[in-house]
């Protein structure tokens, strides 16, 4: 009964993630948006590190984690995102809630696994406007506005060809729509004018992970790490509209449709540059663990030709991520919260996005709780995250974040040999 209503709620909360707008950051506005976090809620509450894998939790992060499934495992993520935006004269706060990854994982053989689902990969969602003044000293007006994302359907195997060694692949599909608008007003000029523009996109990806964990002593486990995102090669159709509207009513008064071919913008492709990352960490199976992460990417090498936007540039991107868990027992029978998993961590992502000049990098604080839920080694995560982004110099816009995760991770067993006594 498990593996129907759970298979029932993935088709039809797919919806929901296709169609929710998964952010409300003003620096969606560029690239493809914001790259959503791709981890599980226990994953992410240490630091975003993926180098750890388990025989109970799908690992979204690193395909050669899913040899270490013994149980088939279903997982959904939900999260809420507290704001604080603001710049030299202003302040707001605004919130946002998403469906953050449906997934299932189990194992196919003895140190296989193999698991597929649906996510987000990046959103666009803003809101702004900026007034200057021309040369006839009147006052422009122009409002931005942007919704949208991409999608992402991903099928990933790992295997453990030999002792401590696991190897794993993930495939990914990536698909969505990002829109654009622009409205300017003139004072003293009874028409606005409109400019949209809609990017209908898709394309894939694959990541290779090899993990090495190696025993020591009998008793600890040393873990190394290597993943490789390949390029992400997508194909972007494009459509852009160009028009003027009445102030007054709000009526459209004249809208054309225009001619991309001319210029060359009608199919473009965006190329996500290649994204390696190397791990180490030590711990003690199921009673704790600490790990660091280091990834770089080079994001020079990104354009978004079609947008033509002047005051953003693009470098090499890394991020430094460190984390792990506790447990006090994992056995105990008397204490219940001698069983629930501590976890926490920190990260520091330099985006490679360089707005007006100055870099918009973030810093994040990550910690939650991995609560045993009834039998079968099922668990709740809860995880809370505290970071900051961007900057308040060269009139941009500095947020402020507290963010809720949480996570349900359901276990049954598949393809179990019924006996009769």
């Amino acid at each position: 009964m498990i593996k129907k209503i759970l298979i029932a709620f993935f088709c039809v909360t797919a919806h929901g993630l296709f169609a929710q707008n998964g952010t409300i950051s003003p620096y969606s506005y560029f690239g493809i948006g914001d790259h959503r976090d791709n981890g599980s809620v226990d994953n992410q509450m240490m630091g975003g590190i993926s180098m750890y894998g388990d025989s109970i939790h799908v690992n979204l992060s690193n395909p050669a984690a899913y040899s270490k499934l013994r149980l088939t495992a279903y997982t959904a993520g939900l999260s809420h995102k507290e704001y604080r935006l603001k710049n030299w004269t202003e302040e707001q706060n605004t919130s946002v809630t998403n469906l953050d990854y449906l997934s299932i994982g189990f194992p196919l053989a003895r140190n296989v696994g193999f698991g597929f689902g649906l996510m987000p990969y990046s959103s666009v969602g803003y809101s702004l406007n900026s007034s200057s003044e021309n040369s006839q000293d009147q006052e422009v007006v122009n409002f931005f506005t942007g919704e949208g994302g991409l999608n992402r359907l991903y099928a990933s195997i790992g295997f453990e060809p030999i002792k401590n060694l696991s190897l794993g692949v993930t495939a990914n599909f990536n698909f969505g729509t990002l829109e654009y608008e622009r409205i300017q007003s003139v004072e003293g000029v009874q028409f606005g004018t409109l400019d949209n523009r809609e990017s209908k996109i898709n394309g894939y990806d694959f990541k290779y992970a090899l993990n090495y964990t190696p025993t020591i002593k009998d008793k600890y486990t040393l873990y190394t790490s290597v993943l490789v995102n390949t390029q992400g090669n997508l194909v972007s159709k494009n459509t852009q509209t160009l028009g003027s509207f009445s102030l007054s009513s709000g009526s459209n008064i004249e809208v054309v449709d225009v001619n991309l071919d001319a210029s060359n913008l009608r199919n473009t492709e965006l190329k996500i540059p290649t994204r390696t990352t190397v791990g180490l960490g030590f711990g003690e199976d199921k009673k704790w663990f600490l790990g660091a992460e280091y990834s770089f990417q080079q994001m020079s090498d990104f354009d978004n030709t079609f947008l033509g936007l002047d005051n953003v540039t693009y470098n090499d991107a890394s991020t430094y991520a460190f984390g792990g868990y506790w447990v006090p027992d994992y056995r105990s029978l008397s204490g219940y919260f001698k069983r629930v998993t501590y976890r926490a961590g920190l990260r520091y992502d330099v985006s490679g996005m360089t707005v007006n000049n100055k870099e918009i990098n973030n810093f994040g604080i990550t910690f939650g709780l991995g609560l045993p839920v009834g039998a079968n080694f099922s668990n709740l995560n809860v995880g809370f995250e505290l970071g900051r982004r961007g900057t308040t110099d060269q009139n941009l816009i500095e947020e402020s974040y507290f963010k809720i995760n949480v996570g349900l991770s359901l276990n049954d067993r598949w393809f179990q040999q019924r006996k009769i006594n």
